[in-house]
């Protein structure tokens, strides 16, 4: 891209190969296996919700770790003295986090916590359904996530905006990658045909902030919404989560390729609670299908 010459951005994608969320696949699975996490369907309730606060706990820690040994850091231990945002700020930074950091942060982590039958939540949900155990079903979660249409949208929305760079150029950028059939990242979703409420939240939440950043985020959404109305009538494309999510993540220090994992640290928890939800129920999840191939080069011989 043409860059924006802001400071504070930083390279990385969501978190893809080799990345904090790859790691946090292999370091979670690994620390189910340590913990000897039982199925879900030979276990009460009780010891269900037992694996669910473990994997809560432990995922901002792993992930944390795994950023800072990717950079030549020590990981630091959780603080008894830190709530959950701000020890993750500084799990992560190695520094103690500002109040408007963790109070950008809190308002993130709860706004992103669960959102319906998403694919990553669906994923979990199919799991828990075979009676496997909890870590598992997460796992497998993370999994979904790590594809760039749900969870790795935050880092790239962000580079759209180095891309376009500067106020001039927001309009040729966009009419020449909405015509090319290019997705434009952080706009439009699978299910709001109005603006995602979520990223309103989030746009105060920059707003708060201040500075440069949020105020070329926001003139780039006036506009780009404009112009998607213009090139693609009656889609009603807006901003969603993801637009903002980036904003207000690398306005608290956190650097790129940290975004899907953060976004992974949030959902953790809504992933359990579908998922202790999911293990009541002793039915497995298994959609049928209809087979719409080729005929067979012969007909099948009757018994």
């Amino acid at each position: 891209g043409g860059g924006s010459g802001r400071p504070g951005a930083v390279a990385g994608g969501a978190g893809g190969a080799g990345g904090p969320l790859d790691g946090l696949r292999t370091a979670l699975s690994l620390a189910g296996a340590a913990r000897g996490t039982a199925p879900l369907y030979d276990i009460d309730e009780a010891a269900r919700v037992d694996d669910a606060l473990f994997v809560g706990a432990v995922t901002p820690t792993l992930v944390a770790a795994l950023h800072r040994l990717a950079h030549g850091l020590a990981p630091l231990a959780p603080r008894d003295d830190l709530p959950f945002a701000a020890n993750y700020l500084y799990m992560v930074t190695g520094a103690e986090p500002t109040a408007a950091q963790v109070r950008a942060i809190e308002r993130y982590l709860i706004c992103t916590v669960d959102h319906g039958f998403n694919a990553s939540t669906f994923t979990a949900r199919v799991i828990a359904s075979t009676g496997a155990d909890l870590v598992a079903c997460v796992v497998g979660a993370i999994g979904a996530l790590s594809g760039p249409l749900h969870g790795g949208a935050p880092s790239r929305a962000l580079d759209t905006l180095d891309e376009i760079g500067s106020p001039e150029r927001i309009d040729p950028w966009i009419r020449e990658h909405v015509l090319a059939g290019d997705r434009i990242m952080g706009f439009g979703h699978a299910v709001y045909r109005t603006e995602d409420p979520r990223s309103r939240l989030l746009r105060g939440v920059a707003e708060d902030f201040g500075g440069d950043l949020v105020g070329f985020a926001v003139q780039v959404e006036r506009r780009v919404v404009e112009l998607l109305a213009e090139l693609k009538p009656g889609r009603e494309l807006h901003t969603n989560v993801e637009f903002y999510a980036g904003v207000v993540m690398e306005l608290c220090g956190l650097a790129r390729d940290m975004f899907t994992p953060t976004f992974a640290v949030a959902r953790t928890l809504g992933w359990t609670a579908n998922i202790l939800e999911q293990a009541r129920d002793s039915k497995i999840i298994r959609p049928s299908a209809r087979y719409v191939g080729p005929p067979a080069p012969a007909p099948v011989p009757s018994p």
